[in-house]
Formats: structure tokens, sequence, C-alpha cells
């Protein structure tokens, strides 16, 4: 399926907004940065040059947590909208089949140890491994035989979720320092404070990989939408192509969580807003939210620089503010979200 003239016009402005909001919350701050200064910061570092301390707060500080922001939140959507297709279910979102309390478990007991203090990629390669370790346990045991559905491996994401989260629970209540748990907590709340270019070249790969995998199966997204018997009839290979998308939409998720920490909503709420003003296919829902998921993560975490400067709030805090409304309001809808 081919985009039409007014569904790339829609991108091309989408993708104008992202980068207009992404220079916005570079200049934004407790100290405002002029646009022409920071765009000259950046352009100096992409010529492998530098002003110094003068260009620190933009290339080293801002840049890095933006394009953070805007990965992730990209991510995030289109993992979320590929689930809700595979599952038919509207409320589905990325860490439903364990991916984030995969991540959350190795994550929190490297920080209540002590352990990530010995090395900055300990605790982002460790909830990158959790997450996936989770997600082939949820696959392996919900395909486990040819009997199983959608459904299976659904229950079985359930039920991994709530024993991976008393584990974790257990692990931050018997931490033997006070600060180690604050910390943990901190991180299952998810944040974008402190990220790096390093975190960026970690994330990136994967999740583009992952959001190129969702991509490629956007046509049988549109089939699996309509019901697993009209996928089947239209020549879909159902349990193939969900195991697939599935795999593909927890690699970007994984990448996601290992960089930020759990951000909660942006997987559900980013799907629904833009499948309600432009429709269903997929073709045009998955790189549209992409793009909008990168403008709400990146206006969330600005928000949560802002709102209260000097004190500053998590980005996890400010989406859950934003998504439990917003779920609130699509479980009292009477007609069906999709």
């Amino acid at each position: 399926m081919i985009l039409s003239r007014r569904q790339i016009r829609w991108l091309m402005v989408l993708a104008a907004a992202v980068t207009v909001g992404a220079v916005a919350a570079i200049c934004i701050g407790p100290v405002n940065v002029p646009t022409s200064t920071a765009l000259h910061a950046v352009g100096r570092m992409l010529a492998g040059t530098s002003d110094g301390a003068r260009d620190a707060l933009i290339t080293q500080i801002r840049l890095p947590r933006i394009l953070i922001s805007i990965l992730v939140g990209g991510g995030l959507s289109v993992a979320g909208a590929a689930m809700q297709a595979v599952f038919g279910n509207p409320l589905a979102e990325p860490g439903i089949t364990g991916v984030s309390a995969g991540a959350a478990v190795i994550a929190a007991g490297l920080i209540v140890t002590g352990m990530v203090g010995a090395t900055s990629w300990l605790l982002p390669v460790g909830a990158f491994v959790g997450a996936l370790g989770a997600t082939a346990i949820v696959q392996g045991v919900g395909y486990g035989r040819a009997s199983r559905s959608t459904a299976s491996l659904l229950l079985v994401g359930m039920a991994l979720n709530s024993f991976l989260g008393a584990i974790t629970a257990a692990l931050i209540a018997n931490a033997p320092d006070a600060e180690n748990a604050r910390s943990a907590m901190f991180w299952l709340n998810g944040d974008l404070t402190g990220r790096t270019m390093a975190d960026v070249w970690m994330v990136v790969a994967p999740l583009m990989i992952g959001v190129s995998g969702v991509l490629f199966f956007a046509r049988e997204l549109n089939m699996l939408a309509l019901g697993e018997a009209t996928a089947q009839s239209a020549g879909v290979n159902v349990r193939l192509v969900s195991n697939l998308v599935l795999a593909f939409a927890a690699l970007a998720t994984a990448a996601g969580v290992a960089a930020t920490g759990i951000i909660a909503f942006v997987g559900l709420v980013v799907p629904h807003l833009v499948r309600l003003v432009f429709g269903a296919d997929h073709t045009f829902l998955l790189p549209a939210s992409f793009l909008v998921g990168a403008i709400f993560l990146t206006s969330a975490d600005t928000a949560a620089r802002m709102i209260f400067n000097p004190v500053v709030l998590q980005t996890g805090t400010i989406t859950s503010l934003i998504g439990a409304p917003f779920l609130l309001f699509l479980v009292l809808r009477k007609k069906d979200p999709r």
C-alpha cells in the first residue's frame, strides 16, 4: 500500500513539528538560549569543533536529552500501535508483554546492590538484557505449542508482569541502603535527566531496527486489526506475523526502557490520538505515531523541566498525569476507539 499525497503532506507537517519542537526544547530551560546560539552550537558540534563551555549546555546536556526523547517517544508509540493491532485490544501498550518488567527487575537489582557505580553502561545494558529476556520467555511460553495464540501470549505476559513486579518490589523493600532504594524508585518512574550522546548511540540502532521491522508489516497489521479470521482469509500467516511484529516491538521498547527507565502511557496515548484524527491505516498510522510520539515525549520532558522551575519533575510523572485521564476517557467512551 502506498501513502496518498495527503498522508505524505501530513507526515511532512509532523516532521517539521518535531524539528521545531526539538529546537524549542533545546532553547528553553532555567537558562534560556537564543535560537541562533543553539543552532550555531549544534553546527560546530557536527563540524567537530566547539566553543568550550559556551556550547557544553547545548551539545552535552540538552541535545542528548532531546534526541533520546524523540527516539524513545517514537519507538514506544510505534510499539503500542503494533501491539494494539496484534492483540485486537485498544488498551494494549508496550509493557504488556513483560518488556518493562524484565528491564525493571534487572535494573532494580543492579541499583540496590550498588553495582551501577562500577561502570556507566552497566545499568542500561542490564535493563536491555532483562527486557529481551522477559520477551523471550513470554513468546516462548505463549507460542510454545501450535494450539496457542496471541490470547495465550497476552495472559503469559500479564502473569510475568505480576511475578517480576513482585521481585522488583522485594528488591527495593530490602535494599541495604535507603539511597539506593530511592534511586531504584526514581529509575522505575522514568526520566531523561543526565542522558549523554553515548546513550543516544546505544539506543538508536536497536530502536530503529525494531521500528523498521514493525513498519515492514504495516499491511499485515491492517488485516490483523480486523481480526485473526479476516487476516487468515486474506492470506496472512497470523502466528508468524504476530510473533515477528511483537519481537520487533519488544526490541524498540527494550531499547527505550534501557535508556530512560519506565515511561508509562506514551505507547497507549499516542496511537489512539493518531487513530482518532487520521484513521486506522497502519501504513500511515505507524510513521505518524512515531512523529507524534516524538513530539509528545519532547513536550512532556520540557514541561517536566519547566513547570515548577527550579524544581524538576520526572518525565514519567508528566506522561502519567496526561495518560491516566486519557485512559479513563477511553474506558468511558461508548464507541470502540479503534
